[in-house]
């Protein structure tokens, strides 16, 4: 499945930093362990979308059932006229919510508005291959579609439902506030290569504020425990170096690297150790397969790639 660049963003001829890091990181505020306010998420999202590093902001992430309250801090804050992109994650019964999303465009399609809300895409959660087609069915396929399954169990026959979905992804969870909501790099290996198998584009959850693999807290409180946290480049970059044709063993060490510098970037391409991608290479990965990752944080990522001094 090819997803449209246009709802990623226009990267041609730009660096390889750029091409891997733009419209990245979608912003979800709302969730632990920042959970913030509605209005507070909202007004850091512009904000973000002012600051020297919004190329890398890509959709808002609201539940379904939030978005009349989404809707009204909207319209309460200082937006300077820009286009808000939404994902929008389903909750238990994604009829309902669909009929919500449907409302919702009608609405802000009527309104004379200087801020331009388009909700992208939809994200819901399946535990087995006839929830992935009972999900498709609720789901217009103008709407892109991310499906989160289990990393166990059935999750090859759900990846075959998903694929023979128009418009339809997955979703990876990749930590939590506890450690055992991090999976193993076996089953991020296993995931990615189902998706390079099967053609189909992905974007993650959870735990990936950080862009090589480290030992961190989990909860911004002081005495929370700390357990190894995958990093966005890791998973990233290992997805993009699969589907480029690197060997799984190479791939999954490309998954558990800790060493910052050894992912090397210039204006062509990207090394990691002795092996090279191409800019062209990357922007193709994050055109139609590495999509984005959602994330509470948007400045923690950004800090951390400009302290590798990658941006």
């Amino acid at each position: 499945m090819t997803l449209q660049r246009s709802q990623i963003t226009n990267l041609s001829g730009d660096s390889a930093i750029e091409c891997l890091m733009g419209r990245m990181i979608d912003y979800a505020g709302l969730f632990p362990p920042a959970s913030l306010s509605m209005q507070q998420a909202v007004a850091s999202y512009f904000s973000y979308l002012r600051s020297e590093y919004r190329w890398v902001l890509g959709r808002f992430i609201v539940p379904a059932q939030r978005l009349a309250e989404f809707e009204s801090a909207l319209d309460a804050t200082d937006t300077v006229s820009r286009c808000c992109n939404l994902s929008i994650l389903l909750g238990p019964d994604p009829q309902a919510d669909v009929d919500h999303i449907g409302q919702f465009n009608a609405r802000r399609a009527s309104l004379n508005s200087g801020t331009k809300v388009v909700i992208e895409s939809v994200e819901g959660k399946a535990s087995n291959p006839d929830e992935v087609l009972r999900l498709d069915a609720v789901i217009p396929h103008e709407l892109l579609a991310y499906f989160e399954l289990p990393l166990s169990g059935r999750l090859y026959e759900s990846i075959a439902g998903v694929e023979d979905c128009s418009r339809r992804g997955l979703k990876i969870r990749m930590g939590g506030e506890t450690a055992d909501k991090f999976p193993a790099s076996e089953a991020v290996m296993e995931f990615l290569r189902f998706c390079v198998s099967a053609g189909l584009p992905f974007k993650a959850t959870a735990g990936l504020h950080h862009p090589v693999r480290s030992i961190h807290r989990l909860t911004h409180e002081p005495d929370s425990a700390s357990a190894t946290m995958h990093g966005f480049l890791n998973l990233f970059l290992g997805a993009a170096f699969l589907r480029a044709g690197m060997d799984d063993a190479l791939a999954f060490d490309v998954l558990n690297e800790t060493l910052g510098t050894a992912f090397r970037f210039d204006e062509e391409g990207v090394w990691w150790r002795e092996h090279r991608l191409s800019a062209r290479e990357l922007f193709l990965a994050r055109r139609d397969f590495a999509i984005s990752f959602g994330s509470c944080s948007f400045t923690e990522p950004v800090d951390d790639l400009r302290s590798l001094h990658l941006l």
